[in-house]
């Protein structure tokens, strides 16, 4: 990877545009990553398309939020690392007020029947979220291993291993995939069962933080989010739930649910889920230090190894654990449904749940419009007097 290109463009003009693409940047990661192609390669010419490529292909070997750090690399390809802190910055800001904002309204102690309808109608499309993302992710990851069946069983374990951690301790779903990733690249390289300074050390640590409370737990739920969630936006609906509602019980299962419907609905990067889950703890500090704790690992990535991404690529190493990870994180963004599921309340709710799956899945159609869609039934649903919590 060639170094940053020094001053060419005003760290003012990366602000606006990077601004720009936070406000509009409705529909995820898709989207945002359109948008970026769009202004750095084919408006104004800054990148080549083999730049961005690469940018793309090498952030998606990292954990974290793969659209926000693409959007990090391409201001330090601009201006170095000034450039990746403006961009960044620029990029998650406008959807991190609106989160708070809306985390605000939605979690106050009495809001409006007809905003709990909306709620309760939004989140109960989530659950038909996780399995529609799950089932996108699993041609990509199918494709690594096809036409080796030792691979290919493997794989289907580690499928099966993050459906099942998810379905019955949510909150070791971290430490599953670091040991599905490390499992996959000691059988693909018998001679480094143990890689070097890597993931090793993570998995007690794992296990054992969770059991610490306070500002520390919010912390450590924001760092699974941000620098350990392989799999992108979607896996960090299981690494939080069991944290934010059974763990800590800064929030009921319904709650939840808004706060991953927020997440998904809202410009910029889903990850700015974790922001909600702050506010219930915190408040807006909470929310604050949530967001701050969870996008540090992207700029640190991006700002610290974007000179060497050539090399990642390459990494066999790097390709193998993902290939074991991620499997592990498509199986546990698709368990994740389960208990989801079982956060709703009432029986109206789940044929919203049955419509957004029919939505997604049968027509693929977009998220933003389903879950925009349940809350409009949820309102209609609390004006006709249906039950609500």
């Amino acid at each position: 990877m060639t170094e940053p290109g020094g001053d060419r463009v005003s760290q003012a003009v990366i602000a606006g545009e990077w601004l720009r693409i936070g406000v509009t940047g409705f529909g995820g990661p898709p989207a945002h990553i359109a948008q970026l192609r769009r202004l750095c390669v084919e408006q104004r010419h800054w990148l080549s398309p083999e730049e961005f490529e690469d940018g793309i292909a090498a952030t998606s070997l990292l954990p974290g939020p793969t659209s926000t750090q693409l959007a990090i690399f391409c201001g330090w390809r601009l201006r170095g690392t000034r450039g990746a802190l403006v961009a960044g910055v620029c990029f998650i800001l406008p959807g991190l007020v609106i989160v708070l904002g809306l985390a605000a309204l939605f979690l106050a102690s009495h809001p409006p029947r007809w905003l709990r309808g909306v709620a309760a109608g939004a989140g109960a499309g989530v659950p038909a979220v996780a399995v529609a993302a799950a089932l996108g992710f699993l041609p990509a990851s199918w494709r690594r291993v096809r036409g080796a069946r030792g691979r290919q069983a493997r794989w289907a374990a580690y499928l099966a291993a993050g459906i099942a951690c998810v379905a019955v301790a949510g909150q070791y779903l971290v430490a599953v995939l670091l040991a599905c990733g490390l499992i996959e690249t000691a059988v693909q390289r018998p001679a480094l069962t143990r890689p070097r300074g890597g993931p090793p050390g993570l998995l007690p640590l794992a296990a054992a933080l969770p059991a610490a409370g306070g500002v520390g737990a919010l912390a450590w739920v924001a760092l699974k989010v941000g620098g350990l969630s392989f799999g992108g936006g979607f896996v960090i609906i299981p690494l939080m739930q069991h944290d934010a509602v059974n763990a800590y019980h800064w929030m009921t299962s319904a709650q939840f649910l808004n706060a991953v419907a927020l997440g998904q609905v809202t410009p910029g990067p889903a990850v700015l889920t974790v922001s909600v889950v702050g506010y219930a703890a915190w408040g807006v500090r909470g929310g604050l230090l949530a967001a701050l704790v969870a996008f540090a690992p992207s700029f640190a990535f991006i700002i610290a190894g974007a000179r060497h991404f050539d090399r990642l690529r390459r990494s066999a190493h790097a390709q193998a654990f993902l290939t074991g990870a991620g499997a592990c994180a498509i199986g546990g963004i698709g368990g994740a449904a389960v208990p989801l599921a079982l956060g709703l309340s009432h029986l109206w709710q789940a044929g919203i749940t049955a419509l957004a799956a029919a939505w997604l899945i049968g027509l693929r159609r977009g998220v933003v419009s389903a879950l925009a869609g349940g809350g409009a039934l949820g309102a209609i649903a609390a004006l006709a007097h249906a039950p609500l919590l």
